[in-house]
């Protein structure tokens, strides 16, 4: 029963009905596509339904991100020095979540559809992953290595949401026209810096 009520709210969310935070469903860690014919049908789809994912695709979609994969708290993304840096924001039609992968769970940040401000290129049709380097996390960092590392790190990130959704036959592709400043402002962010995006969503018929 406690699943089907996490399934039904996660619905609701994900349609632009719900503004809570949301506990996921448990991702899917085994199956899909092998890695080599995953990396062959690897590739860049900016054509996406107006539909929202499954519940089940956003979670395996977020763990294969940045999810935990082992005892220790290790990520499913290589990060310098285990830093841990770059938070996951996900941009829906009900608002804007942020992924607390310790806890598999969209943390609501702000109501409203902020799709078409965060990105310059024009409201994507699915979710927008917007990808966050938190500095605070880099303390031991000069400036010019955390601006490498943490954009390294995010470039992992996204190849992990590529080969999923590669393997699920999702649609995606990354941004870096994303709007900068009116991120910052939305989510009010302190010495951070917003490095990319990435819609992902179901293709365009």
């Amino acid at each position: 029963m406690k699943r089907f009520i996490t399934i039904m709210t996660l619905s609701l969310l994900v349609s632009g009905l719900c503004a809570q935070d949301i506990v996921l469903p448990k991702p899917r860690t085994t199956g899909g596509k092998p890695l080599m014919q995953a990396l062959n049908e690897r590739a860049t789809n900016r054509s996406m339904a107006e539909k929202p994912l499954s519940p089940e695709h956003l979670s395996n979609l977020l763990w294969a991100a940045t999810g935990i994969n082992r005892p220790d708290g290790r990520m499913t993304a290589p990060t310098a020095s285990n830093n841990q840096e770059i938070d996951v924001y996900l941009f829906l039609a009900d608002g804007v979540y942020l992924y607390d992968r310790i806890k598999h769970t969209l943390i609501f940040k702000l109501a409203g559809d902020h799709r078409s401000e965060a990105a310059r290129q024009g409201a994507p049709s699915g979710v927008l992953l917007v990808y966050v380097a938190d500095f605070n996390r880099m303390g031991r960092y000069d400036d010019a290595s955390k601006e490498f590392y943490s954009a390294t790190d995010t470039g992992f990130i996204g190849q992990n949401v590529y080969l999923y959704c590669a393997s699920e036959g999702l649609a995606t592709v990354i941004i870096g026209q994303v709007n900068r400043p009116a991120i910052v402002k939305l989510l009010d962010l302190e010495n951070a810096k917003v490095t990319l995006g990435q819609p992902v969503g179901y293709p365009a018929q």
